[in-house]
């Protein structure tokens, strides 16, 4: 490949070397205690939330920092992953679109221009369990009518702030869980992003008032907690044109996008590192879900695409032109 031709170039002729190294981050989704980024934010030392950590737990009751010592990881040294990135010049990264804009405009690639800020919480609708057949309507303190309200509400929040951004309510576990029982308490996940963090903290702050009013309507509780929040990140003007010109010799013409997804990019980008995202098409914007899908040649061309935007950035690297 290219980019290893340069390493090699670069050596020979006494110059300082750059060299590529590829890394598999650790729980990016967050799926299993809704803390996304893990890896990446201990290696970035932006971890600033593990107190917060050793108090989640999956949906066995197993607690984080127990599920990290089964393989071998303990939460208190997660930070000292920062030295993994001290003499790091630059990030790059491939990623699926996990979006319909490329596809839309029928291109196979694009640049990212940076990554959403997100609010993440818990909301806990606390309400008075009470039996479903003997308890009338107008008596009721059904929890889940909190949440219910906050879920269709969130549309009218997003269309308010505008500019791309979205609000999701993912899951909601009531309890005591029975049909024949009013709702006591209804856990509730929100997820607010944006790219823009004035209007990020807009979105929060609609929600909060939306609750609120819930709450009184139904003469319930609510109270929120935060699980995590990472800003709105930009990546490296540099690094997004030699993206763009890397795109635009493999495939003709490339296009700037932002991503509403988190990637690990973000985090890296965050410890000062200068960083680019490339997105490859995603088949009717379909992803997590079975459906999700590229088509072969346009993976093809994302890593060639990547393959000239490592050669250009080592380039850059070695002459010192980039990089802390």
């Amino acid at each position: 490949m290219a980019g290893v031709e340069v390493v090699r170039r670069i050596a020979e002729e006494g110059e300082p070397a750059a060299t590529v190294r590829l890394v598999n981050w650790a729980d990016e989704e967050g799926a299993r205690f809704g803390r996304s980024l893990f890896g990446s934010s201990a290696a970035a030392g932006s971890m600033a939330d593990q107190d917060e950590l050793r108090q989640r737990h999956d949906n066995d009751g197993i607690a984080l920092p127990d599920a990290l010592r089964e393989h071998g990881v303990e939460l208190d040294r997660a930070l000292d992953a920062r030295s993994e990135l001290e003499n790091a010049a630059a990030y790059l990264e491939l990623h699926i679109e996990q979006g319909p804009v490329l596809e839309s405009l029928e291109l196979p690639l694009g640049v990212v221009l940076g990554t959403f800020g997100v609010e993440r919480h818990q909301l806990t609708w606390t309400g008075q369990a009470a039996h479903a057949g003997s308890t009338p309507m107008d008596q009721r303190r059904d929890a889940l009518a909190g949440a219910a309200k906050l879920d269709l509400a969130l549309r009218e929040i997003a269309a308010e702030v505008g500019e791309g951004a979205v609000c999701t309510s993912g899951n909601v576990v009531c309890k005591p869980g029975i049909v024949t029982s009013v709702v006591e308490t209804a856990e509730q996940l929100l997820d607010q992003r944006h790219l823009d963090a004035g209007k990020l903290a807009r979105l929060l702050e609609l929600a909060k008032d939306r609750a609120a009013r819930f709450a009184d309507e139904e003469n319930i509780e609510v109270s929120w907690e935060r699980i995590w929040q990472i800003e709105p990140i930009l990546f490296d003007e540099a690094l997004i044109e030699l993206a763009d010109e890397s795109i635009r010799e493999v495939a003709g013409t490339s296009h700037r996008l932002p991503s509403g997804p988190l990637h690990d990019a973000a985090e890296v980008s965050r410890a000062g590192v200068p960083t680019v995202m490339l997105f490859v098409q995603s088949l009717r914007g379909l992803s997590h879900t079975k459906l999700e899908d590229t088509k072969p040649e346009h993976l093809e061309l994302s890593v060639q695409a990547l393959d000239r935007l490592a050669s250009k950035a080592l380039e850059r690297v070695a002459a010192g032109d980039l990089g802390r």
